[in-house]
């Protein structure tokens, strides 16, 4: 299943309306989520067009998507420590090397926007521990991980922020460096779709860590 982009909560839409794909996925079955998102690079050794594979995120966001009575999909309150699938992070990285592809790797900050970061806000970020900036993702990330969907993810560095000479962002340029990203992006997700798919039938009955509290949850539901 795949989706032609995205609900945005910059653009008026409630969490839950963001999230709800996400719902509908879990229902349909669906086991493992791929996303992807355009964000700023903080990190001083990114370049434009640099792919960054997300290993953890910060959830800058106003408002939580769990937030509300608790989904029977989870736990009320879950664990992050796992967001984003460690074996699927593994996967990528030996297609990179097998594929010459350049990733980069880091921390996503999920932000409301819908305006570009300031300079002072770039430097707050990357403070706090962010490589990559963007406006999505994070919510829909959360409620896949409540609902127990394996997550990857990866984001395209499309413009860079924070460092001493501030650099004017446009939505035109953002746009161009993701569109001359996305071939890279696609040739590594189509092989891990079909590699995921093999990985996901050997550890069918496999938990990643059996002292997990949420796999916990899991076992009692």
């Amino acid at each position: 299943m795949a989706m032609q982009g995205r609900f945005h909560y910059y653009e008026g839409y409630s969490m839950k309306e963001v999230t709800f794909p996400v719902r509908v996925m879990y229902e349909l079955g669906i086991k493992t989520l791929f996303v992807s998102n355009a964000a700023g690079g903080m990190n001083p050794g990114f370049k434009i067009g640099d792919l960054m594979v997300i290993t953890d995120h910060i959830n800058f966001f106003p408002e939580h998507p769990l937030r509300g009575k608790n989904f029977p999909t989870g736990p009320r309150f879950p664990d992050m420590h796992e967001t984003y699938d460690t074996q699927l992070i593994r996967l990528a990285s030996q297609i990179a090397r097998e594929k010459n592809i350049r990733l980069q790797y880091g921390v996503y900050m999920g932000v409301q926007g819908p305006t570009f970061e300031t300079p002072a806000e770039y430097r707050m970020y990357r403070t706090l521990g962010g490589d990559t900036v963007g406006m999505s993702t994070v919510p829909e990330v959360i409620v896949a991980h409540h609902c127990g969907i394996r997550v990857f993810g990866v984001s395209i560095v499309t413009d860079l922020g924070g460092f001493d000479i501030p650099v004017e962002v446009s939505h035109e340029e953002v746009q161009e460096a993701a569109n001359k990203a996305q071939p890279i992006m696609t040739e590594l997700m189509r092989e891990m779709i079909v590699r995921s798919e093999l990985l996901e039938s050997n550890t069918a009955n496999k938990k990643v860590n059996e002292n997990h509290p949420t796999e916990e949850w899991k076992s009692k539901a």
